[in-house]
């Protein structure tokens, strides 16, 4: 079964159940799905696809948690961490930060980057194409950072 027919059934699944929060974020997924076929007039088949709308769905909520906390907001705070947490049952498990370094030497030294800002781009290009979906664009950037700085020990780019 795929994601988007899993979104489906999930769907059905708390319409039955009554669970207003669980109904209403996977409803929020499907109709970004839909409004994305639309947009582009091409319908998505490919989990990987999907999985990028729902990754955004929960970097939207994540960035607006802050904002409601400081607002005092702790009722749509809550409900976001709900809605984030069921969100994340449908991405697939993020690398850890240790996978992401080892990946960052690796392409790096693939590409015979050892240090310097100005290879910021061309390694950020490489280490993405290399873990696609596993990782969070954020993470990776500040590990790429790190390396590029000199963080890590100077063993491990030889």
């Amino acid at each position: 079964m795929g994601l988007k027919e899993q979104l489906l059934a999930d769907y059905k699944e708390a319409m039955k159940n009554a669970d207003t929060i669980r109904k209403d974020t996977v409803n929020m997924v499907r109709a970004s799905i839909k409004q994305y076929e639309i947009d582009n007039r091409e319908e998505l088949k490919d989990d990987a696809d999907i999985t990028k709308i729902i990754r955004k769905q929960v970097k939207m909520r994540t960035d607006a948690l802050s904002d409601f906390a400081k607002g005092g907001r702790d009722d749509i705070v809550e409900t976001y961490k709900k809605e984030i947490d069921i969100l994340k049952a449908y991405l697939p498990e993020d690398m850890s930060n240790d996978a992401i370094a080892d990946k960052v030497k690796e392409v790096a030294k693939n590409m015979g980057i050892k240090d310097g800002m100005k290879n910021m781009g061309t390694l950020m290009k490489g280490v993405m194409a290399e873990v696609k979906d596993a990782a969070d664009g954020s993470t990776v950037s500040k590990i790429v950072n790190a390396y590029l700085n000199g963080e890590f020990d100077k063993d491990d780019k030889e």
